[in-house]
């Protein structure tokens, strides 16, 4: 089996992350602890992400000519990216962001972020009109929400004309029309994202979650004309509700200490696509990218956390006994 072709279309984000005991309220100023930058960006997050898994990854983003640039597009090459796509904007700076961990003795991490998009939302439909032919060599495409929304609803549109899969990470939250679900094989919001799009919520203590809630939710975002749901619920794990098998719920990683919670969800997502690439079971499949965003959210940094297969292969083993069939992606 040849290894899983897979191409992002999305956005590089330079994080600039600073740590603090507290976040500051509205006038206050407060001292930090550390201040350091890493290369992040959904598309970026999620390319990383499954390339360290060892899918085969292209990746289509927009950059600026400035340092920022030189340093995330050098992240992607040296995980095995094709970034031979890349694009560069002559006047705008790459994208970036602005991080601030709340890191308090025996709590878990809490985030904030703002991102700057840059060079991200200079992307135009010629930029990517290539894409219309080129698409249909691979076996799955993915795109997120940091990017222009024409650009993802053509890149969508190219691909259902072609019969490849499409993933959406509906990150950040943001108005979806109908075209664009309806060209969807699977949709991954968080719990909150979801809320914004159906306005259900769904209650979870613990890892206790509301099924009905969860299930109902499920429903109406398919009821849109995605096929496949999956939605991230923090440390409560993650709801799959499939075309044709049902639902499938798998809780998080136990005993997991977040570090820097920043980029789980990318983690999460682009375990999850390597994973169906492969053909898993989507009890297994859960589990493989529970345990990926566990290891992410354990270290510091977006780029610098995503683990490597290896990584996750042992982790998996140590906490579940659980042996993938993975030389697909050897």
């Amino acid at each position: 089996m040849a290894k899983p072709r897979i191409l992002v279309v999305g956005s590089f984000v330079m994080d600039q992350i600073a740590t603090t005991g507290i976040f500051p309220r509205e006038g206050q100023t407060v001292l930090g602890g550390t201040f350091s930058k890493a290369p992040g960006g959904k598309g970026a997050n999620q390319a990383v992400q499954m390339a360290r898994l060892g899918a085969d990854v292209t990746m289509i983003g927009k950059l600026g000519h400035d340092s920022n640039g030189e340093d995330m597009i050098r992240t992607c090459q040296e995980a095995g990216i094709n970034t031979s796509h890349v694009l560069y904007d002559e006047t705008l700076p790459s994208g970036c962001s602005v991080i601030i961990l709340e890191q308090k003795p025996g709590e878990q991490t809490a985030n904030r972020i703002i991102v700057l998009p840059g060079s991200n939302m200079s992307i135009t439909k010629e930029d990517i009109a290539f894409l219309e032919e080129k698409i249909a060599e691979y076996d799955l495409v993915v795109l997120q929400l940091e990017i222009p929304m024409e650009i993802n609803e053509q890149v969508a549109a190219y691909a259902y004309a072609k019969g490849v899969p499409v993933m959406l990470n509906s990150a950040p939250s943001a108005p979806l029309s109908d075209e664009l679900f309806s060209h969807l094989t699977y949709i991954s919001p968080n719990e909150h994202e979801a809320y914004d799009m159906v306005g259900i919520k769904i209650d979870h203590v613990g890892k206790d979650v509301n099924r009905d809630q969860a299930k109902a939710c499920c429903d109406a975002l398919k009821a849109k004309g995605v096929k496949n749901v999956l939605i991230t619920l923090g440390e409560a794990g993650a709801i799959l509700s499939t075309e044709k098998d049902g639902e499938f719920f798998s809780p998080c990683a136990e005993n997991i200490m977040a570090v820097d919670p920043t980029a789980a969800g990318d983690s999460f997502v682009g375990a999850f696509c390597v994973g169906s690439c492969c053909g898993w079971g989507y009890e297994d499949l859960l589990k493989f990218a529970n345990h990926t965003a566990a290891l992410t959210v354990s270290a510091m940094g977006a780029m610098p956390s995503l683990p490597t297969l290896e990584k996750v292969e042992a982790f998996l083993k140590e906490r579940k006994g659980l042996v993938l069939d993975t030389s697909a992606l050897k």
